[in-house]
């Protein structure tokens, strides 16, 4: 492709920096870096006609972890990051809120909870007292004593089958994915920002003061520094750090008539996940039945897990209910780095990157923005 004068003067100029993917973590970078120095030529690229990864394709779900997960990561990683990891996720959320209004995303906080079966993997005698231990460690950074509580009532309200208990959280909420990603790309181009779509970088070099994007279209691009926001896509820039994708697949009802229950769920140790959209149901996950499957860059989905969430959707969550059809599939691709921590690091001289967001990147991106631009400014 051949490009003009006035192209390389404008939309292709160089710029002071240069992010690749226009996700969350990149729109974050881009927002964060423009108030900070308003001055700043920056240039965000993605490869998608529109935002393609996980931004734009996951459940919309306001959340820091579920029961099961939090209390996993503390048994994993040690308390201690498993505190750091909700209380981060956490105020990602809050800067969400603050800078945009609940009907420009469709923010709801309806609640979150978590549904335990009787022959699940989790020890139900141990439900009581681990809820205790994490209000306990929770208390302080989230400034409510009862965080998680056991809301069993509910389950009959809800409708749900073959649940024994069931785990309440009020502060967890839903969004939009789609109007928050459309809201971060209309507020930083307001800002300045040039975002370009359909820009698929293949790698870049430093060549002198400069580092330097090459693209499929046979066009480079150049900045004085460089932010990789590629998340589940990292691979192809920067392998040596290992991030790996992971697929995410869901499906949506057609509207539901007297549909019983509002807000987030979590299910099987947080695997599976679902959430009402209006009066539809919105189901996802799974991916722990076919592991290594589901271990893919490929944005499609496949009948022997969506047969398995059509299952639950059946047996636990809609019994009885036969008048609703599956109107949407799709699939996203998380990012998964070695532990849940994402990567924030400083590569080289001018070359940063901010990937691995391990399936929350809703609550973490705001956070991670801006670490990166602390990393980068400081630099």
């Amino acid at each position: 492709m051949q490009v003009s004068l006035w192209e390389q003067e404008s939309f292709l100029k160089p710029a002071d920096v240069l992010i690749v993917g226009a996700g969350f973590a990149g729109l974050w970078a881009a927002l964060e870096l423009k108030r900070k120095k308003k001055r700043l030529e920056i240039t965000v690229i993605d490869r998608g006609i529109i935002p393609t990864g996980a931004s734009t394709r996951n459940a919309g779900f306001s959340c820091f972890g579920s029961t099961t997960e939090l209390l996993y990561d503390a048994k994993t990683f040690g308390e201690e990051q498993m505190l750091t990891l909700a209380t981060l996720r956490y105020k990602g959320l809050l800067h969400i809120r603050e800078n945009f209004k609940p009907k420009t995303i469709d923010y709801h906080e309806w609640g979150g909870y978590e549904l335990f079966t009787e022959n699940g993997k989790y020890d139900l005698s141990a439900l009581t007292s681990d809820l205790k231990k994490l209000n306990k460690a929770l208390k302080h950074d989230f400034k409510t004593n009862e965080l998680f509580r056991l809301s069993d009532k509910k389950i009959e309200q809800f409708g749900f089958k073959g649940v024994a208990h069931l785990v309440e959280n009020k502060l967890e909420g839903q969004l939009h994915s789609g109007k928050l990603t459309e809201a971060l790309v209309n507020e930083v181009r307001q800002q300045g920002v040039r975002v370009l779509f359909g820009f698929e970088a293949t790698g870049f070099d430093k060549i002198n003061d400069r580092v330097v994007v090459h693209s499929t279209r046979g066009i480079d691009l150049s900045a004085k520094q460089l932010i990789i926001c590629t998340n589940a896509f990292t691979n192809t820039l920067i392998p040596q750090l290992q991030v790996k994708p992971a697929r995410g697949q869901v499906l949506v009802t057609s509207p539901i008539n007297g549909l019983r229950f509002k807000g987030c769920f979590h299910y099987d140790e947080g695997f599976v996940y679902f959430r009402n959209i209006d009066n539809r149901v919105l189901l996802g996950g799974a991916r722990n039945k076919f592991f290594e499957q589901e271990y893919t860059e490929e944005l499609t989905t496949t009948d022997n897990l969506q047969h398995e969430l059509e299952k639950l959707l059946r047996e636990v969550i809609l019994p009885g209910e036969k008048d609703y059809s599956v109107d949407y599939r799709w699939s996203g691709i998380m990012g998964m780095g070695q532990d849940k921590m994402p990567i924030v690091k400083e590569l080289q001289p001018r070359v940063f990157c901010a990937v691995a967001m391990g399936g929350i990147g809703v609550a973490m991106a705001p956070i991670v923005a801006r670490q990166v631009t602390r990393l980068m400014l400081g630099s």
